[in-house]
C-alpha cells in the first residue's frame, strides 16, 4: 500500500511541515519504503543528525501521518522508538491544510474588500489602509512621500480566483 503513494503529496507534506524541507524529504521517503523503522536507523540512513529526525517524526506524529510504537532495550532498558507512515492519513491531513488555508485566504478577501488604501509606490514602503493614512495627513511613514490612493482589485481578483480553485477541490 505505501508503495501507491504519490511521492509528490509526500513532499508537499514535507514542504508543510516548515523545518529543513530536505531533511523532511529525505525522512518521509524512508518512512514510506519501510514498514517499520527507529530513529537511530532514519538517522543513519539520511545522515541527519538524530535530534533532527526526532524533530520531524514528532511534527508528523502531531498530525497523525506517523505511529509510534516504542519497546525496551532489553540490555540498557531505554526505550525504542518504531515509527510507520499512516498513509490512511495522508488525505485528510492535506485536506485539513487546505481548509486552514481557505479561512486565512477569506479573511485577507474580506480585509481587502472593505478598506481603501494608500500607497507612495516607493519599493520597500507598505500600503496603508485610509484610517491610518488619515492620521499620517498622507504621508508615508517610512520615506515621508505624499500617499497615493492604490487599487486593490487586482488582489481581491486574485483572491478570488484561488478561494474558488479550493473550493472546487474541497467538493464546497
Amino acid at each position: 500500500m505505501l508503495s501507491m503513494i504519490n511521492d509528490a503529496i509526500l513532499m508537499r507534506i514535507a514542504e508543510a511541515l516548515g523545518e529543513d524541507k530536505e531533511e523532511a524529504e529525505k525522512l518521509v521517503k524512508i518512512l514510506k519504503n519501510s514498514e517499520e523503522i527507529t530513529d537511530d536507523e532514519i538517522a543513519n540512513k539520511t545522515g541527519i543528525r538524530l535530534n533532527d529526525v526526532r524533530k520531524i517524526l514528532y511534527k508528523l506524529y502531531d498530525h497523525s501521518l506517523v505511529s509510534l510504537r516504542r519497546t525496551r532495550d532489553p540490555k540498557t532498558g531505554w526505550f525504542i522508538f518504531h515509527w510507520k507512515l499512516q498513509p490512511n492519513q495522508l488525505e485528510g491531513f492535506i485536506l485539513s491544510q487546505k481548509r486552514r488555508v481557505l479561512e486565512k485566504l477569506n479573511i485577507r478577501l474580506e480585509y481587502e474588500k472593505n478598506h481603501d488604501f494608500y500607497y507612495c509606490y516607493t519599493p520597500g514602503c507598505r500600503r496603508v489602509p485610509f484610517e491610518e493614512a488619515m492620521e499620517l495627513l498622507f504621508k508615508c511613514p517610512r520615506c515621508g512621500k505624499p500617499l497615493m490612493h492604490y487599487d486593490n482589485s487586482k488582489i481581491i481578483e486574485v483572491l478570488t480566483k484561488k478561494i474558488e480553485q479550493l473550493r472546487k477541490e474541497l467538493g464546497e
